[in-house]
């Protein structure tokens, strides 16, 4: 039996679970099992070294992004600029890689959108910092970001080393402009969010990370002012699919984790 699971507090709500037993029925990885646990910051590190010979992978969630580079043996590049580790990967030897698997959810979610120079992203934090880094991959050279008390020290710090400028903007003034915008905001944060498109018309798209309680204040608001509106559910599959490909060596199965995650949505 080989294991795999997502970490992070709370989980209950992770389509993590969902999204890699699809992708093991329809690899036929029959001997592959994965779970979700419960684990905070303070239990994450005797956790992971309770864990036998067995266990293949890891995918975590807030609030361990950080926490995890402990236990990293070898950090990703994508990993080490965000200063966010959502993937440990096992190595024969026992050892964990890091990854952050994000950045590659982000690109492939918005690459049928396209970009152009300028982007802006409302958030500061780690995933704030996951998608300016894949918005420089899709060829975005300015980000503005939307925050309410000032943009983190550590963002700051990764766009200058990827080249990427940044303008610090209001987060009620993110509308004035449209474009390619993505919200990493959490889904308390929605409508307020949401607030800033009244009376507004836009062009452009929007990707919200949030999936769950779709669609959110924020995309029914943005489709409202003219945005194109990608789900979070674009970005949470692809990312789950690289961590697919990562962890078992496997071309991850894109079809059926989508029909998945469709499904679960949907239900």
């Amino acid at each position: 039996m080989l294991n795999a699971a997502v970490l992070g507090s709370p989980i209950a709500h992770s389509l993590s679970p969902l999204l890699h037993r699809a992708a093991y029925r329809a690899l036929g990885l029959e001997q592959w099992r994965y779970a979700a646990h419960e684990v905070d910051e303070v239990a994450f590190l005797p956790f992971v070294a309770g864990l036998d010979a067995s266990w293949r992978g890891l995918s975590l969630t807030m609030p361990l992004k950080e926490v995890a580079f402990e236990v990293a043996s070898e950090v990703s590049a994508a990993a080490r600029g965000t200063g966010a580790v959502n993937t440990l990967v096992r190595r024969a030897t026992g050892e964990w890689d890091a990854h952050n698997t994000d950045v590659h959810g982000i690109v492939a979610a918005l690459a049928p959108a396209g970009a152009r120079g300028c982007a802006t992203v409302l958030g500061s934090g780690a995933t704030a910092r996951s998608a300016i880094a894949a918005l420089q991959q899709l060829g975005v050279s300015q980000v503005r970001v939307a925050v309410r008390s000032g943009v983190r020290p550590e963002t700051a710090r990764m766009s200058a080393a990827l080249g990427v400028h940044l303008d610090e903007v209001a987060l009620d003034h993110w509308a004035d402009e449209g474009g390619l915008v993505v919200s990493t905001l959490p889904a308390s944060a929605s409508t307020s969010a949401a607030e800033a498109l009244a009376g507004r018309v836009l062009e452009g798209t929007l990707l919200d990370v949030v999936y769950a309680g779709w669609p959110t204040p924020l995309a029914r608001a943005a489709s409202g002012a003219g945005l194109t509106v990608v789900s979070g559910l674009a970005m949470l599959v692809h990312q789950a699919a690289e961590q697919v490909r990562l962890m078992t060596g496997h071309e991850p199965p894109l079809d059926a984790m989508l029909a998945a995650a469709g499904g679960a949505v949907a239900g």
